[in-house]
């Protein structure tokens, strides 16, 4: 049972594919001037949607006009849960990811690598396809087994932006529960705190720095804030979240 609840842990909790989720749709995410400027889909097939954990308190995220921006202002409170949008876009048109974020405040007792305290303020989360058969023997056993309990296997990789305590940016770090989920610090220290914060990242060269390979496709998009670990609360704002095109090579 032990391991059965680490599994099941690793595959929703932790984010490794957003796996098992009872999804509660929020209308006011789904329909918002927030998810429709977030594109991150060519296709623009699937919608944002509102997942909650089991067994934790859902986050709130409320649809807000807040400093000229369409954003999500998101309160959590001992909770966890995320906006997710899946997803299907091939190596080939990954490009940059361009997301913004506000935060007022840090977690004080946060520390992402430890499993009790790994809580963020913010996480922008990224899921991966790729070649399962390059597993270790556990991380191939918790995805089994997620796909038992949840009806979706772990992704290959998730990356995850996050705004560290005190961990210098650029730092990658690995999860307590799975080497398949790795943090890339973007922001560390309360020194930038209270103002909005753009972001365009380049996912080919952030997942060459956190797994060590080339990425295979992206399949899904999330944000979240969580404090469930630390039993504290937390307010944040998310601006939209976009794919930018691949650039073209210039003749």
């Amino acid at each position: 049972m032990r391991l059965i609840r680490f599994a099941f842990v690793a595959a929703v909790a932790l984010l490794a594919g957003c796996a098992g989720m009872v999804r509660q749709p929020s209308q006011s995410v789904e329909d918002s001037p927030w998810a429709l400027q977030s594109r991150v889909d060519p296709a623009l097939q699937a919608r944002w949607q509102h997942y909650r954990l089991p067994g934790k308190a859902p986050t709130r995220f409320d649809y807000v006009h807040k400093d000229g921006r369409e954003a999500l202002a998101v309160t959590a409170s001992t909770s966890a849960s995320m906006v997710r949008k899946q997803v299907r876009v091939e190596p080939e048109h990954l490009g940059k990811l361009s997301f913004s974020w506000l935060v007022p405040d840090l977690i004080a007792e946060a520390d992402l690598a430890l499993r009790d305290k790994a809580d963020s303020p913010v996480r922008v989360i990224l899921a991966f396809d790729g070649d399962r058969s390059r597993w270790s023997a556990r991380n191939a056993m918790l995805s089994e087994l997620a796909q038992t309990l949840t009806g979706e296997p772990m992704p290959y990789a998730t990356l995850i932006y996050v705004w560290c305590n005190s961990r210098p940016a650029g730092e990658v770090i690995n999860s307590p529960r799975t080497d398949r989920i790795r943090k890339l610090v973007v922001e560390s220290g309360p020194q930038r705190t209270r103002r909005w914060l753009d972001y365009e990242r380049d996912i080919r060269s952030d997942y060459l720095r956190a797994f060590g390979e080339p990425p295979g496709a992206l399949v899904g998009v999330a944000i979240m804030t969580d404090t469930d670990n630390t039993r504290s609360t937390a307010r944040a704002w998310y601006g939209p979240v976009r794919l930018l095109p691949v650039a073209q090579p210039q003749h």
